[in-house]
């Protein structure tokens, strides 16, 4: 008699966790191919625990017809550092993108500063814009300084990350935007403009 679905799921999700942990790394390879995108992505933490993750279980995983597997990548950022996350800011959903962008804006990759901009500016999704500005920031590019001030005029929680993007950069354009925002209607806005201005 077989388990329900749902039981032999939950199974195959313990075991894939667990190969983590016990250093299991046949174990964790097999799960990698499973039906279900929960178990293969956390096969890959698995693998990733163990610091056995290959760069070609890595592109795998980019190209996995699950959102969420691809999005688990990208936030695997600090343990993959040897990943190129730049296909994923072109992905089709936006929860991959938003990660995608603290993927890059993490390992400080100048590469992606064109496709931020980009997304910064127009993306429909306010999270990724908002991704895109903080990495923007992180990465400090004096190309991508534009893109941080005009994410200044957009949502507040946009705008809030924007006054904190700004703080690599200097020269009177920064100053002054700093000051512009000590007038935002969001006080969160405010304060992060004030702290700036302080430091």
């Amino acid at each position: 008699m077989h388990a329900p679905e749902g039981v032999e799921r939950a199974l195959r999700l313990r075991a894939a966790a667990i190969a983590g942990y016990e250093r299991d790394q046949q174990r964790a390879l097999a799960l990698l191919d499973d039906m279900d995108p929960g178990v293969r992505t956390t096969a890959l933490g698995a693998l990733v625990r163990m610091g056995k993750a290959g760069s070609d279980h890595v592109a795998r995983a980019m190209c996995d017809s699950s959102a969420s597997a691809r999005r688990h990548i990208a936030e695997l950022a600090l343990p993959l550092d040897m990943a190129n996350y730049l296909p994923l800011l072109a992905d089709t959903d936006a929860s991959v993108v938003e990660a995608a962008c603290f993927a890059v804006g993490e390992a400080r990759d100048r590469r992606a500063v064109e496709d931020l901009c980009r997304i910064a500016s127009g993306h429909f999704d306010p999270l990724c814009r908002e991704s895109a500005v903080a990495a923007l920031g992180a990465i400090g590019d004096p190309a991508g300084l534009p893109c941080i001030m005009r994410g200044l005029q957009d949502r507040p929680a946009v705008r809030r990350r924007a006054v904190i993007a700004l703080a690599p950069f200097d020269g009177p354009e920064v100053l002054s935007a700093l000051e512009q925002a000590l007038q935002d209607r969001d006080w969160q806005v405010r304060q992060a403009a004030e702290d700036l201005l302080r430091s």
